[in-house]
């Protein structure tokens, strides 16, 4: 089992930056990769980012290129998402997720860990 815990999350102003982070605890190990996805009411899960451990790959949405980046974050087994340039419809949770094998998807169903979430809230 793998345990997720998503921190970073709070309220911003249109234009302002928040950075999430995703710590890893338990059967942590190598060849696997993360992503985060984010939900707002009514709507379907929608994918934003992922990195894979091995290779370091990474693949963002459409929706957030230009102004997020996701990266392996400061300690071992975290994960880092800095959004630059936030707009009101990036409102959501944020989910952190991890699936093997290390390869970064954009379909939740391919993840199998998750962690419980982080509001975050863009307005003015």
């Amino acid at each position: 089992q793998v345990q997720l815990v998503e921190s970073g999350g709070g309220t911003v102003q249109p234009g302002g930056s928040l950075r999430l982070s995703c710590a890893a605890s338990g059967r942590t190990f190598g060849n696997y990769a993360m992503g985060w996805f984010r939900r707002t009411p009514g709507k379907e899960r929608e994918f934003v980012a992922a990195i894979s451990w091995v290779g370091g790959g990474t693949k963002l949405a459409d929706s957030v290129k230009g102004r997020f980046t996701i990266s392996g974050g400061t300690a071992v087994h975290t994960m880092a998402l800095q959004m630059n340039n936030l707009k009101p419809e990036d409102t959501a949770v944020y989910y952190c997720a991890a699936r093997q094998p290390p390869f970064p998807s954009s379909y939740s169903n391919e993840y199998f860990f998750w962690g419980r979430g982080t509001q975050v809230t863009v307005s003015s």
